[in-house]
């Protein structure tokens, strides 16, 4: 038995045990988070949405994009889903597998599920796997993946996407397995998305669900793949890492499945951001801090935090969210950073500008040892009278080991919702809809058009 088929047989395994009650119920908070953070994120790009409409002229459909007053074709549907879900950057990932995995995913499930009828169990229980795939197959070739330039979140959330809906599908073992082939070809996804200001980090997501679609279609239609796509000198784990010794991991690693292992962004940034973020809040409340007592701000972090991540210069929102000096500015002059501190008006403020350059960034040998499973940054604020106040943040709030509280995670739902035009009372019959387990996908995508 080759690696492809003892890593798909190691899935099946998985899906064919009983599922947890608490994993089922991360599933559901997952696919709430999902839903919000997609509905918010049509709303902030509203306009590139229509320009977008405009130019493309998308063939009408049976299917409304989550957050879009039209119905447009399937596969239309689940690419502008893949957009509207990762616009915000504010989505569900993991830090051991630096790869975001519900936004590619739902936006997949949903139309499907609403196209075949499928029942409500059997779509989280499809999610379950398809996060497992997506987070095993990242974890197994991180941080090498990342230093070739990939984005974890467009290649294996390819694979998560075929694996899931073979199963939600009811494909038969050959047709899930021609899926997985279908989809290793079809994985890319650069990381240059995230430099100097550009805009398509989000694209990266709509064309991981189109991808994923288009290679269980493939599948289904009968196309036959590589019987061992994953291993070989022009496999998947050697092209997306550059190495011979890769080990694929085993599903439920460390003996929790993947989707307990996500965490909820309560900061509207990239998350490597966040413990900076906070230790910045926290060092503003303590002391009650303002931009004008301080003569210089230093982070110490994990490295991964620091590449890419030290800018000063902040041409658009786009850039704002992945600047640790920009985050950490807005932190003390607001005492939050969330959606309205990333607006395109607000990253103009000078005040936020001149405090930012004067925040520097440096990778700590200790703080890079301990990431993942520790995600550091320690703050160092000197103010002009002489003062040095210290933070440190080890497991920023939203990560598995410091979770949002439910009624945290509800605040933030309705905030986002409302966020995208709806109303208080549509935010609750949305949460709602999700929470007591409904499977009417019709009423689900009339609330959220």
């Amino acid at each position: 038995m080759n690696i492809t088929d003892n890593f798909l047989n190691e899935l099946d395994k998985v899906y064919n045990a009983p599922v947890p009650p608490a994993v089922l119920a991360k599933a559901k908070r997952s696919l709430q988070d999902y839903l919000c953070v997609a509905l918010a994120g049509a709303n902030a790009q509203r306009d590139k949405l229509s320009a977008y409409f405009e130019f493309a002229e998308p063939e009408k459909g049976e299917y409304a994009p989550i957050g879009c007053n039209c119905c447009v074709s399937l596969k239309e549907a689940v690419f502008l889903n893949g957009l509207n879900g990762h616009a915000l950057d504010y989505d569900d990932g993991t830090n051991a597998g630096i790869i975001h995995l519900g936004s590619p995913l739902f936006s997949v499930l949903l139309p499907l599920a609403q196209k075949y009828k499928c029942s409500y169990d059997k779509l989280i229980k499809a999610a379950v796997i398809g996060y497992e795939t997506s987070f095993t197959m990242a974890l197994s070739i991180q941080p090498m993946h990342k230093a070739m330039g990939y984005h974890a979140t467009g290649t294996c959330g390819t694979l998560g996407i075929a694996v899931a809906v073979s199963y939600l599908l009811d494909f038969t073992p050959k047709q899930r397995k021609e899926a997985f082939a279908t989809a290793c070809v079809s994985a890319s996804g650069m990381l240059k998305v995230l430099d100097d200001g550009s805009e398509l980090k989000p694209y990266n997501v709509g064309k991981t669900a189109l991808m994923g679609l288009v290679a269980v279609q493939m599948a289904k239609a009968g196309f036959h793949g590589h019987d061992d796509p994953l291993a070989g000198e022009r496999g998947f784990l050697k092209m997306m890492t550059g190495r011979d010794d890769i080990e694929l991991k085993k599903p439920i690693h460390n003996g929790t499945y993947a989707i307990e292992k996500t965490y909820t962004k309560p900061y509207a940034a990239c998350r490597y951001l966040h413990p900076a973020i906070e230790g910045a809040i926290m060092l503003r409340n303590q002391h009650n801090l303002t931009a004008e007592e301080i003569e210089s701000v230093h982070v110490d972090t994990y490295f991964w935090a620091v590449n890419k991540h030290d800018h000063c210069e902040i041409p658009c929102s786009a850039s704002a969210k992945m600047s640790i000096p920009y985050s950490v500015a807005a932190a003390v002059v607001y005492g939050k950073a969330g959606l309205q501190e990333y607006d395109e008006e607000i990253i103009r403020d000078d005040r936020l500008l001149d405090l930012a350059k004067k925040v520097t960034v440096a990778d700590d040998e200790e703080l890079t040892r301990i990431f993942p499973e520790i995600t550091s940054a320690i703050i160092t604020v000197k103010t002009l009278d002489g003062r040095q106040l210290q933070c440190r943040v080890d497991h920023p709030k939203g990560e598995p080991e410091n979770p949002l509280t439910d009624r945290e995670f509800y605040e933030r739902f309705c905030e986002l919702v409302k966020f995208s035009g709806k109303s208080a009372e549509t935010a609750d019959e949305i949460f709602n809809f999700v929470q007591n387990g409904c499977s009417d996908w019709n009423k689900l995508s009339e609330l959220v058009r």
